[in-house]
């Protein structure tokens, strides 16, 4: 592998890692334009299992919107963990932990989530887009609203 194979390898790890990041981000500053912007057009897969399944960016869009994008909501998403494998110079797949922490600001009920993100990720004109995601839930705590 020469030097150079090297380096862009490198690269492209890290600009999947700073688009996870990215995505978490923006997710929490319900910056809808963003969050739109880290996935592919056209058909996608993404498959957040109770919360929906969609098969286009704008879809998925549309529910957080309708879901997050108040100021009652406040979110917490920590991506950990990652496995990140080039399968090619323009396709990846990753798997990321994800601790989400949720507050209604108007009740104080709360809820913790942990879980995994499966991912694949294709670089489209120079820029890395995430083409696949399900996430799998394995604990929840919620507590109630105070009273």
């Amino acid at each position: 592998m020469t030097l150079e194979h090297r380096i862009a390898r490198l690269e492209a790890l890290e600009a999947i890692r700073q688009l996870k990041h990215r995505y978490l981000n923006a997710c929490d500053l319900k910056q809808v334009a963003e969050i739109r912007d880290c996935f592919a057009t056209g058909e996608i897969n993404i498959d957040y299992g109770p919360v929906g399944s969609f098969k286009d960016r704008d879809s998925f869009v549309a529910l957080y919107e309708s879901l997050a994008c108040n100021e009652r909501v406040i979110d917490l998403h920590h991506g950990a963990n990652p496995e990140i494998e080039l399968v090619t110079e323009d396709e990846a797949k990753a798997r990321w932990a994800l601790y989400y922490f949720n507050l209604d600001a108007e009740t104080g009920a709360t809820r913790q989530l942990g879980g995994v993100y499966q991912d694949r990720y294709r670089c489209i004109d120079g820029q890395w887009k995430i083409v696949e995601t399900a996430f799998r839930a394995h604990s929840m705590v919620e507590s109630a609203a105070r009273t």
